[in-house]
């Protein structure tokens, strides 16, 4: 038999109002239906967790489909955590919990008040531990002894006298109990702030005010008044970035679907941004030097922003959450790559700005998308587990990016400055790039490396060039303007086959050579036969050796295409490096002198020649030259909902120490006058059964009955 009072599980019983009313009130007070509430909620925080939240729904298209990027926006799975059902959850369980305690607490405390004088003789047999002994001493003066030992133990006393009998009840532990209050209570305080500090004021706020989202991009002196919220608005978390010598005093809130502006107390100026780097190239620490400008006193003081070291001004925290680029201006050189046209063009903007391209027949749009100056990436080569698909070499290979194996080890390095931009066709169709400022080694070579996505999301695609002797791009540049012009590459046929015959070589062995020479470095450029009737190409490749492949596959019988292969590989190589040698001759530079650094750089430049086929743009813009501004990211938070939070979680910590480690124990000793003497019965019960408790059983029971031999029932 256990003292100790069970909390129900049913709900709250109404004994008035409808019986809907009282249907409902018994449900959301049924600890049952909170356990449900804590699974969804629990299950809605593991999505929330696993989905990555506060993405454009377009990276989300990319990652789930169409159809079910749609279905998971309609249900708010990107947005968990201020989902309209996500609330109403969060706000039915803190009913439900409230009710909980509104239904347990006055049990609690009224069980905490008793001492449980009521019990008979045979109720305290029942109990599991108990035990009886007889005393040579009277009663009062063996109830005296007994009340002297429990209380040097702490247990609280009371006495019930009766016809020749004296019961002892006594207590200890009993605020084990109150931690079932004090975690409940912290439980709903812990919500409560945390939906006070969440959107739900603000969309409140909007609703009863009439402000809208914002859900197009504008600059902030533009934004309507109905997309502003109020300057006294009691709670709110936003983001600004600004650019080094620039100031703000408005802060974005994002809500899903858009966002609204929230004006500030005060402004900030940011006169210096610092980020101090391992020496792998990892950012180290960020810090911002700002201005701070408070908008009531005028009052205007130097601060500094750090990670994990806030600042607070009028009861906002600025938060140091990052840096982007603030408009870095950068130079660009832009490379043709399409028709036999070396020279370029330069090309100079801020990042973030847009600007048009046009060669007279065609128009594209650049958007300037970022700048970053450090690039750190994974350069590790290590071949010793296939599974690898990390790293900046993961996506370098032929064919702009095809998978290649590479190992398990991990070698971070620095490369050095690169520039992401988009060209964006008439269409309206755009495919982004990444490409770096400075050759990167790559299988002992200095490459400029070029990455390539048409989806936002999506993996780079890259195409590698070489560097030259003065590590440029320019001679690989030349290259393959001389490959899509007809007469360079004519002229390349003719001396190829002056340099491949003898000079008594037959008119007709000439003829042929100049035909295969001739037909191989068409395809490999992409100038492809065509159908006399139809006139669409006969093979389907752009050009490049798939092409050349493709072409082989078609024309020559299985069992001759690897000796046809090595025969054209080597009438390729020869006509190219005739090609480059012309080329060179042309731009002045010294005849080429076959040597192991020569005969690489001329395979890697074949290479990037046959990748650059599938190259998507017509432009190949090189970051020649930037002047950085850098931007740094702030967090400003405005909330008096934490203080609620922390309160709660001070109470919930009490509550679990106090429910797990402070155990309520209840004994009694009835006794009675037995020939000249007396006799006790003793029964202890407790909360929690442990071997504790037996120790304290049997530790209490010797120090109380120990007047004479005791027997144990």
């Amino acid at each position: 038999m256990s003292s100790v009072t069970n909390l129900s599980t049913s709900g709250l019983q109404l004994r008035r109002g409808s019986r809907p009313v009282r249907s409902l009130v018994e449900l959301l007070s049924s600890m049952r239906f909170a356990i449900s509430l804590l699974v969804v909620v629990a299950i809605a925080s593991i999505i929330g967790t696993v989905l990555k939240q506060g993405e454009p729904l377009n990276n989300y298209i990319d990652q789930f489909g169409p159809f079910w990027a749609a279905v998971f926006h309609r249900l708010g799975l990107f947005q968990v955590y201020s989902s309209w059902w996500f609330l109403l959850i969060m706000a039915i369980l803190v009913v439900s919990t409230t009710l909980c305690l509104v239904r347990n607490t006055p049990k609690i405390i009224a069980d905490l008040r008793s001492f449980k004088t009521g019990v008979r003789e045979q109720n305290l047999r029942a109990f599991h531990d108990k035990a009886e002994a007889d005393f040579a001493l009277p009663r009062a003066a063996a109830v005296a002894r007994i009340g002297a030992a429990l209380r040097a133990r702490g247990y609280a006393l009371r006495l019930r006298e009766g016809d020749g009998e004296t019961l002892i009840a006594a207590k200890a532990g009993g605020l084990g109990r109150i931690g079932y209050i004090l975690a409940h209570s912290a439980f709903v305080l812990i919500c409560l702030g945390g939906l006070f500090d969440g959107d739900v004021v603000i969309r409140l706020q909007m609703a009863l005010t009439g402000k809208q989202m914002l859900k197009t991009n504008m600059a902030i002196d533009q934004v309507p008044q109905r997309n502003i919220l109020s300057p006294a608005n009691p709670t709110y978390r936003g983001n600004i970035s600004i650019p080094e010598g620039s100031s703000a005093d408005v802060a974005v809130i994002n809500l899903g679907d858009g966002s609204v502006l929230q004006p500030l107390p005060f402004t900030i100026k940011l006169k210096k941004f610092i980020v101090d780097y391992y020496s792998t190239g990892m950012p180290r620490l960020f810090a911002s030097d700002v201005l701070i400008t408070d908008h009531r006193s005028g009052k205007t003081w130097p601060a500094t922003i750090k990670v994990n070291e806030p600042l607070n001004v009028d009861g906002v925290n600025i938060f140091q959450s990052g840096f982007d680029d603030g408009g870095s201006h950068l130079q660009l050189h832009a490379w043709p790559m399409r028709g036999a046209g070396d020279k370029g063009f330069a090309v100079t903007g801020d990042v973030g700005s847009t600007r048009q391209l046009s060669n007279g027949r065609s128009t594209l749009r650049l958007e300037l998308g970022s700048f970053r100056l450090l690039n750190v990436e994974n350069m590790s080569t290590g071949k010793t587990d296939k599974t690898d698909k990390g790293g900046l070499l993961r996506g370098i290979d032929r064919h702009l990016g095809a998978a290649v194996e590479r190992g398990s080890s991990t070698k971070l390095t620095n490369v050095g400055p690169a520039v992401v931009y988009k060209l964006r066709d008439a269409s309206g169709q755009a495919n982004e790039f990444i490409n770096y400022m400075l050759p990167i080694q790559l299988d002992g070579m200095p490459m400029f490396v070029a990455g390539e996505r048409s989806e936002v999301g999506g993996q780079y695609r890259y195409l590698r060039i070489p560097a030259d002797a003065d590590g440029k791009i320019d001679d690989w540049m030349r290259l393959r303007a001389a490959l899509a012009d007809p007469d360079a590459r004519r002229a390349a046929v003719d001396a190829y086959v002056k340099q491949a015959l003898p000079a008594n070589a037959t008119k007709q062995l000439a003829t042929q050579l100049e035909a295969t020479a001739g037909r191989t470095l068409d395809l490999f450029a992409g100038d492809l036969p065509r159908d006399p009737k139809t006139g669409a190409p006969l093979v389907s490749s752009a050009g490049g050796l798939p092409a050349l492949g493709e072409f082989l596959q078609r024309n020559v019988p299985k069992d001759q295409l690897n000796k046809a292969s090595d025969v054209f590989i080597r009438v390729l190589n020869g006509v190219l490096w005739q090609l480059w040698s012309q080329e060179r001759q042309h731009a002045g530079l010294p005849p080429l002198h076959e040597d192991e650094a020569t005969n690489r750089y001329f395979n890697a430049a074949v290479l990037a020649l046959s990748d650059a086929s599938f190259y998507p743009a017509p432009l190949f813009l090189q970051l020649t030259g930037f002047k950085q501004v850098q931007a740094s990211v702030f967090q400003v938070a405005r909330a008096p909902g934490k203080v609620i939070v922390y309160f709660g979680a001070v109470l919930l910590i009490l509550g679990v120490f106090t429910m797990l480690y402070i155990r309520e124990r209840r004994a009694w000793f009835l006794l009675r006058d037995a020939d000249g003497g007396s006799r006790a019965l003793m029964a202890m019960s407790t909360n929690r059964r442990t071997m504790d408790f037996e120790k304290e059983f049997a530790t209490l029971r010797a120090a109380t009955l120990d007047a004479t031999a005791m027997r144990r029932d």
